[in-house]
């Protein structure tokens, strides 16, 4: 790992979403989701979008996506929607938002940030960043401590996504500096499970995750699941 250098006062960054196609998206919540779980799928995208686009720190978000619905959904709330031309899986995809993103910005940090992070908060992404400023690589575990919601390269600095299963290991291991600091559960908290669609309720989701939320039986107290 390079030596830590000063943070760049006002370094913004380009920020790398993937949002795969709505039909394979969140299938760990499909009993609680039912026929809403394609809906689920693009409101925490867009609800994700949303609050990076607002938070003062990034410049652009880039959202790499092959889905057609995904893609102006998103294009509307003002981010860069991209093709996953690689279609190589995650990682490939991310490198290829960043190398445009390089191209384009290349005084700004880049970032891939996961596109479930529906309670996602201004505040607490500019604090991380801030810190990632300060680091040639950074991370944020997710809120299980085994993945990663978050990668960060400074300008210049090699872009390398480890993303999948076991990534914070990964991240930590090719030299990346973790960041854990108090007051970034929005960060931190994705969404798989309905286990995690409720904590993210308890932080406080954006709009459109909630309003979903609302309408699933499994969510609502003493709730089931859908039946076919």
């Amino acid at each position: 790992m390079a030596a830590e250098t000063s943070c760049d006062d006002g370094l913004r960054w380009s920020l790398v979403l993937p949002v795969k196609v709505l039909a394979r998206a969140k299938t760990r919540m499909a009993a609680a989701a039912g026929p809403l779980r394609e809906a689920l799928a693009l409101s925490v995208a867009a609800d994700t979008a949303a609050a990076a686009l607002r938070c003062p720190a990034v410049a652009e978000v880039i959202v790499v996506t092959d889905d057609p619905l995904a893609a102006a959904e998103l294009s509307a709330l003002g981010a860069r929607v991209v093709p996953d031309e690689p279609d190589r899986g995650l990682n490939p995809a991310l490198a290829h938002g960043a190398a445009l993103a390089r191209r384009d910005r290349p005084d700004a940090g880049v970032g891939a940030m996961s596109a479930d992070l529906p309670a996602l908060r201004p505040a607490e992404l500019a604090r991380v960043l801030e810190a990632a400023a300060r680091a040639p690589e950074s991370f944020v575990p997710d809120a299980l401590g085994v993945g990663t919601t978050l990668y960060t390269a400074r300008p210049g600095v090699p872009f390398s996504p480890a993303f999948g299963t076991g990534s914070r290991a990964r991240h930590a291991a090719q030299g990346a500096r973790e960041l854990l600091m108090d007051g970034i559960d929005s960060v931190r908290r994705d969404v798989d499970t309905p286990d995690d669609l409720r904590a993210a309720l308890t932080l406080g989701a954006g709009p459109r995750t909630a309003e979903i939320a609302a309408r699933l039986p499994a969510l609502s107290p003493g709730g089931g699941t859908w039946t076919a």
